[in-house]
């Protein structure tokens, strides 16, 4: 049977090689890339006689005899095309292309002009002459071609692209701007996203485009003071440029001309959180604010702007004790001026302010249980809500009140990946519990969730407990580790650290020493001893590196280099070892970003 597989293939082999050899098509083309042109020629001219409206025989003929310069043949080839293809602009360009290699000038401009007098409006002809001038590097022609499509059409915004972007490519970038503003005007009452990227493009990071698009909107602005499309477009400008408080100012300005009553302030300052520009969005919910209690928008600027300084001190690696009191204290007046918010994910936010920042479970589970009370609270944030309150009994040592809070949103959403996250954090009791049976059983089934987040925490516990349960089945080290686990969640950082030493020093050969040095980095992390934390890093990875932790290092490692040290070669050089050396890491993507965002100079917060 073997001999006989083995047969058939040498034979369709054969046969390929055979055909190669014999369609002439493929031997024109090996002719000419062994640059046997002559023998090429011959073979193309057949072809093309016997089929001119063969575009791709046609297409390679006309190469080759530009190539051997054989300018004459190539005129009598595109005559015929031009009488194959009525009326069809492209064999004019060609015609052009030839008479330009042959030093006839005049003649090939006179081509060129009559490709452009045979477009007709339709847009494919249109976008094929364009292209086809861009190919043989006639910008100008591509453009008149763009123009006199607009003309044929009556409109002065079609191919606002394009031409923007010929434009941009001469250095003409006034005009490429110009084109791309105007051709915005059918979506002027919003700003429209295609214009944005274009201008994008068009200008990209530099300060003179930039400036120059700057002064181009403002003339715009000047000529057309009533339209507020030109205005919204310089706002956003602004912020490209890096000058968030010049587009605070253009927003303000546009919406006490159109008298918005602070809803383009508030779409402003939603922008600029999403850019995580937290300093700016308060400033700007602070001028809604100041437009009085009376205003639509006064109790939702309240609202978010405490979310933008909440998200502030996550990110503020330095964030102090005084700052999470005064912040406390705005949010208590909020919530005593506002108590309708309780049924809000605002008390979500407060809720982890005090149990998480301010040392206070007790504070955040009291917090949780008044929203729970309130009768206008949506099923999903009660949901959202017992999740949280879980998590702060098991703060408090409540684990079995926990468990229960868990299994009710388990039950209540059962197919919705709120009952997955609570079926995840259930495994996880267990596990600190040490029943690493029942655990693994839920896990088992949660390593396929939809929700990738999970599958992966999922994934990780159950790696966790198949591998480090010995085959004496001594559970007394992973009983440790699991416990030291719970006492890290619950802040407990010094006996944490304790135990996870105790199971270094009576288990030296455990294989959980890998997952206790991570512990380690964590914590040194969390004290803001980055030093230190990339020691234990480094271990992992020179020691552990072929184990389940080691793309986990390195990642930990530039992650730390790049947002709380500062030194972005180094964390270059640890994205580029984690895509070398762990391709099927799941941190590959996210390390791509973010090692592109470095290389052009881009920070990703």
């Amino acid at each position: 049977m073997a001999k006989r597989i083995v047969s058939v293939i040498v034979l369709i082999l054969i046969m390929n090689g055979m055909y190669a050899q014999t369609d002439p098509l493929i031997q024109a083309r090996t002719f000419t890339e062994k640059k046997e042109y002559e023998k090429a020629t011959e073979i193309y001219r057949k072809l093309y006689d016997r089929n001119p409206a063969d575009i791709d025989i046609y297409n390679e003929y006309l190469e080759l005899l530009l190539t051997v310069k054989d300018y004459k043949d190539a005129e009598k080839v595109i005559e015929t095309q031009k009488q194959v293809r009525l009326n069809y602009p492209i064999p004019f360009i060609d015609a052009g292309r030839v008479l330009l290699a042959a030093g006839k000038d005049k003649k090939a401009t006179e081509q060129f002009e009559e490709a452009i007098a045979r477009l007709n409006g339709d847009d494919n002809w249109t976008r094929q002459v364009a292209n086809k001038f861009s190919e043989i590097g006639n910008d100008d022609y591509a453009i008149r071609t763009y123009e006199r499509a607009r003309e044929q059409l009556r409109t002065t915004y079609l191919y606002a692209g394009s031409l923007s972007r010929l434009y941009a490519k001469k250095g003409e970038i006034e005009k490429a701007i110009i084109v791309m503003l105007d051709g915005g005007q059918p979506y002027m009452v919003n700003a429209s996203d295609d214009t944005k990227a274009g201008l994008l493009e068009v200008l990209g990071t530099d300060p003179k485009k930039l400036q120059a698009g700057q002064k181009a909107i403002i003339k715009k602005i000047n000529e057309q003071p009533d339209n507020s499309y030109y205005s919204d477009l310089l706002t956003w400008l602004y912020t490209q440029k890096d000058d968030w408080d010049g587009a605070l100012m253009q927003a303000i300005a546009l919406d006490e001309r159109l008298k918005e009553q602070g809803e383009r302030i508030m779409d402003f300052a939603r922008y600029a959180v999403k850019a995580e520009q937290y300093e700016i969005a308060v400033k700007a919910y602070d001028e809604v604010r100041g437009m009085g209690k009376e205003m639509p928008y006064y109790t939702v600027a309240n609202n978010e702007r405490l979310g933008a300084l909440f998200a502030a001190l996550q990110k503020n690696v330095t964030y102090t004790k005084e700052d999470v009191t005064v912040l406390i204290k705005q949010y208590d007046d909020f919530f005593n001026q506002s108590p309708q918010y309780y049924a809000s994910d605002a008390v979500r936010d407060y809720a982890k302010l005090q149990a998480q920042y301010n040392d206070s479970p007790e504070n955040g589970i009291e917090i949780l249980k008044k929203a729970l009370e309130q009768s206008g609270i949506s099923k999903f944030l009660k949901g959202q809500c017992k999740l949280q309150l879980g998590d702060y009994y098991i703060l408090r040592g409540d684990i079995w009140e926990s468990s229960l809070l868990y299994s009710q949103v388990d039950k209540d959403f059962r197919e919705d990946i709120l009952g997955e996250e609570a079926r995840f954090r259930n495994a996880k009791l267990a596990y600190y519990r040490g029943d690493f049976d029942w655990a693994q059983g839920q896990l088992t089934v949660l390593k396929a969730s939809t929700a990738e987040l999970i599958a992966n925490d999922a994934l990780y516990l159950s790696i966790l407990i198949t591998e480090n349960l010995t085959p004496d089945s001594n559970y007394i080290p992973l009983r440790r580790f699991a416990y030291a686990d719970l006492l890290l969640f619950q802040n407990k950082d010094k006996e944490a650290d304790a135990l996870l030493d105790s199971i270094v020093t009576h288990y030296p050969e455990h294989p959980l020493l890998d997952d206790i040095l991570l512990q380690k980095a964590k914590l040194a992390q969390k004290y803001r001893d980055y030093n230190k934390a990339l020691s234990y890093l480094t271990i992992i990875h020179d020691k552990y590196g072929k184990d389940v932790l080691g793309d986990d290092a390195v990642y930990r490692m530039a992650d730390i280099y790049e947002r709380f040290m500062s030194k972005p070669d180094e964390a270059k050089k640890h994205y580029e070892m984690l895509i070398v050396e762990y391709p099927g890491s799941t941190y590959i993507q996210t390390a791509r970003n973010r090692l592109s965002a470095l290389q052009q100079g881009v920070a990703i917060p």
